[in-house]
């Protein structure tokens, strides 16, 4: 098991943003890796949404379990029918997401949010990315996010993987 972080202050730890305010909708949070186990397919971050800021389109393949530490998560999961189903945690909710979820779109409330995910992938994908029209899914594994995050590069980017911002 490799520690990344040991303390759990957002105020310290390294938090790299990811911004896209071309998509729709705008894409605005921030993530910090707390630890990895490659041989038993876990890893554990925090999410940090700006104000009414979303993460990109996708669905988690690991089983997830999420607690909001702070303000509010919002999520609008695509049921298979074609309805959407409208989900909104508050501060202290605990959730667990089965494998293979529902696409959704997430983000934080109006004062944004900041959630920590404990994630256990067995088939070693933890997220399926989607572009804005929906389609076109492609998987992102333990391995690849430890890597990037390694590298200091932004996770799931399908294309040429810009380089993260930090504070």
């Amino acid at each position: 098991m490799t520690i990344v972080s040991k303390h759990f202050d957002p105020r310290t730890i390294e938090w790299r943003r990811v911004v896209d305010h071309a998509q729709t909708p705008r894409v605005d949070f921030e993530y910090s890796l707390l630890g990895y186990d490659l041989p038993s397919q876990r890893l554990d971050m925090l999410i940090r949404f700006a104000p009414d800021g979303h993460c990109r389109r996708h669905r988690h393949i690991a089983s997830t379990m999420t607690v909001v530490l702070e303000g509010e998560q919002h999520l609008l999961e695509f049921q298979p029918d074609g309805s959407t189903k409208s989900i909104v945690r508050k501060k202290g909710e605990y959730a667990l997401a089965p494998i293979d979820a529902l696409m959704h779109d997430e983000w934080g409330g109006p004062e944004g949010a900041l959630l920590i995910y404990s994630m256990h992938a067995p088939k070693g994908i933890i997220f399926e990315y989607y572009d804005e029209n929906l389609k076109n899914p492609w998987g992102y594994s333990i391995e690849d996010f430890v890597k990037d995050w390694n590298r200091g590069a932004i996770y799931g980017w399908k294309s040429e993987t810009p380089r993260a911002a930090t504070g």
